[in-house]
């Protein structure tokens, strides 16, 4: 795995081409890996409309319940929705897309409660080291997945941050 992840773990976020380099099998051992490396008992998760960010979405709670962590799943939304969740929630993010890439591209986006981004320098090293070393599996209870629309209240929040006109 690690010469695949050489070609996925960017400066501040995961991303590759799907299957070829990001499939479901890296989604779940991100989603352990993630909740083990900061502790989390849950975690927020919502996706962009390409075909394979449901899945990718899916497999990630998948590892984050085998960690332990409760999934609260956003549903389809942007970037800035998953960031809202994460403060609103007080919980870390994980978002799944690939931004401005072509279709066959897709990623994961992570971030601690809050909405503080993580990177290299502030965690996704520890989680390619992970990784690479293989997630240890967590031996207690298993987590849920919940759904909680969150895009009324999003949206609330954005018109009430508009400038008077």
């Amino acid at each position: 795995m690690p010469s695949s992840l050489d070609r996925i773990i960017k400066a501040y976020d995961i991303r590759g081409i799907v299957p070829d380099e990001l499939d479901a099998s890296i989604a779940r051992s991100v989603g352990s890996a993630f909740v083990q490396l900061l502790g989390a008992d849950r975690v927020v998760t919502a996706y962009d409309m390409r075909e394979t960010s449901p899945g990718l979405a899916a497999a990630f709670a998948e590892g984050a319940n085998a960690a332990g962590a409760d999934v609260v799943e956003a549903g389809l939304g942007s970037t800035d929705l998953l960031y809202f969740a994460s403060g609103k929630l007080g919980v870390p993010g994980a978002m799944f897309t690939a931004s401005h890439n072509p279709a066959r591209y897709n990623g994961i986006k992570l971030c601690r409660a809050g909405a503080a981004p993580v990177g290299q320098d502030s965690g996704l090293a520890e989680i390619r080291r992970l990784l690479e070393a293989g997630v240890p599996v967590y031996d207690g209870p298993a987590g849920s997945v919940s759904r909680q629309d969150l895009l009324g209240e999003y949206a609330t929040y954005l018109i009430g941050h508009q400038p008077d006109q």
